[in-house]
């Protein structure tokens, strides 16, 4: 008893010393960053203020074609079609970057994609999908809060919250499962490392960690198609010193929290329990609310304003990776306090702002892409590279299988197709459609380290669907009329990489082309087929 009160007194300084200097920082944020600063401007004024004090230089900023080929990509989950980039390049308005988020960021796309982003992130390996939901949430631009709350603790009665339950059932036979990917995903933190012993590198986490978040979910379960808590359950384990302890309530700022008094029913009653909740699955029936949940009182702690910091920090951190390509903080499930971000003050801004304007993931996004830090080029031209934790160049990052089959899609439709429609927003539901029946199963999701699959390989090789899907009909049929192999190479790469072609790419395919005039159809084919595997194309940059 006398060591486990000394474990929690150790923590509370911990964690004093932790929000000290997390105050601290955030002090020293709003000193060095106006508080009335734009979340573009607050980036740009904290990477630029790290380069300055490395006496680094970042890249130039990217050119149109290059530019409003990355945020369609980061933002509706496609390359543009070649109209969109002549307009975008064409058009002489100062405000022209920040109308073309407006419109990018407005379009039923949009909330597709970005369901479609948070979907991979919240239930990979679950065998189950948010998606129906994070559309809904997306398209109303529910606050991040509320959309914790529904999944850990959703209404089963709203059929629109149907899809939500499904990110605590499908891991409500497998806590540690639950509370793993709940730390992780929500909090950044995964505390996989301290079940069995304190953490080998992190001083700050122990055994009571993991078990005191454990506690929030042991008394979850899967009731048929619906999840249910009972209102009794403690957890046990044991120390590596061998002492068998009853786990705390505890968040991951150390806290612990009090509870009603309960008292654990007899086996007896326990069996009736049981029961009583088994005929409420076999009768595919909503199980009744407990009158104290354990995952209520996660959300209430978690969204606490002295205890929030972990919820707001993880998210920020999350988009910062998705958009930027590197997290703040690396890897984005280590955010504790002997892995500090990059740019920590940044961190802290983004985070308080967040919470300020209650959660609004769509206004940070907005902010994050008008940076010039996201605009900087991906161009390098010397061996002396900064690091990439300075932000000083653009990252490549391997477009996902759903980014890469409407690009194939959209890429391959005939550009004159999209010529001569009148209505701005016709001209976007067609080239909407046009990317939309993309096949992505042969694609796998990119990771740091990402390398592409045999499958992929053999896909793009073997496959009759590559043929007859990106290789005949729309911009093949386009090309094949034509006679001169300028205007092939120039229509194919506009088409295809939405930028002109270079005076070498000229040289090189026209020679290509002419070597095999005998065979002009198979070698537009073949040069579509190049293109479309070219890591200039399978790369965001």
């Amino acid at each position: 008893m006398r060591r486990a009160i000394f474990g929690y007194f150790v923590t509370a300084i911990v964690f004093a010393i932790f929000s000290f200097v997390s105050t601290r920082a955030s002090l020293l944020a709003e000193d060095v960053i106006p508080s009335n600063s734009s979340i573009q401007d607050a980036i740009d004024f904290s990477i630029d203020g790290e380069l300055n004090r490395a006496k680094r230089k970042p890249a130039e900023q990217a050119d149109d074609a290059n530019l409003v080929r990355r945020l369609n990509l980061d933002l509706v989950g496609r390359v543009p079609a070649p109209i969109e980039t002549t307009q975008y390049i064409e058009t002489d308005d100062a405000s022209k970057r920040e109308k073309l988020i407006d419109q990018l960021m407005s379009s039923p796309e949009f909330v597709d994609y970005m369901a479609d982003r948070f979907d991979v992130m919240l239930m990979t390996d679950t065998n189950a999908s948010l998606r129906d939901y994070l559309k809904t949430a997306f398209q109303e631009n529910r606050p991040w809060d509320q959309v914790f709350r529904d999944l850990l603790v959703p209404d089963q009665k709203d059929e629109k919250q149907k899809s939500a339950r499904e990110f605590v059932r499908r891991r409500a036979k497998d806590p540690d499962k639950l509370t793993v990917d709940v730390s992780s995903l929500f909090f950044g933190i995964n505390v996989s490392c301290a079940k069995c012993h304190d953490h080998p590198e992190v001083t700050d986490w122990s055994q009571d960690y993991f078990y005191g978040m454990k506690s929030f979910f042991n008394r979850t379960f899967e009731s048929g198609e619906y999840i249910a808590e009972r209102e009794y359950g403690l957890v046990k384990y044991t120390t590596t010193a061998g002492e068998e302890r009853d786990a705390k309530l505890m968040f991951l700022t150390g806290k612990v929290l009090d509870e009603p008094e309960y008292k654990e029913p007899s086996n007896d009653e326990q069996k009736k329990l049981d029961e009583k909740f088994k005929k409420i699955a076999e009768k595919k029936e909503v199980p009744p609310t407990p009158k104290y949940s354990r995952r209520s009182r996660l959300i209430e702690i978690a969204l606490q304003k002295d205890q929030n910091q972990f919820f707001a920090r993880a998210i920020v951190n999350r988009l910062w990776y998705q958009f930027y390509g590197h997290g703040l903080v690396m890897p984005l499930d280590q955010m504790h306090s002997e892995n500090p971000a990059s740019h920590p003050e940044l961190l802290d801004w983004l985070a308080r702002d967040l919470v300020a304007h209650k959660y609004d993931l769509q206004r940070l996004v907005r902010g994050m892409v008008l940076s010039k830090t996201y605009s900087r080029s991906s161009r390098w031209d010397s061996d002396d590279r900064p690091s990439t934790s300075l932000f000083a160049i653009a990252i490549p990052r391997a477009l996902t299988p759903l980014q890469y089959s409407r690009s194939l899609r959209l890429a391959t439709t005939d550009p004159k197709s999209f010529e001569g429609i009148a209505s701005s927003e016709e001209l976007q539901k067609k080239i909407a459609s046009s990317a939309s029946s993309g096949n992505s199963k042969y694609f796998q999701q990119p990771t740091i380290d990402f390398q592409v699959a045999v499958q992929e390989s053999l896909y793009f090789s073997n496959s009759d669907e590559v043929r007859s899907s990106y290789l005949n009909g729309g911009l093949f049929n386009r090309i094949k009329e034509m006679k001169d192999s300028k205007q092939i190479i120039e229509t194919a790469i506009w088409s295809i990489f939405t930028r002109s072609p270079t005076e070498d790419e000229i040289d090189i395919l026209t020679k290509y082309l002419v070597a095999r005039e005998d065979r002009h159809e198979e070698a537009c084919q073949q040069l579509i087929w190049a293109l479309l595997t070219s890591t200039e194309f399978r790369f965001n940059y």
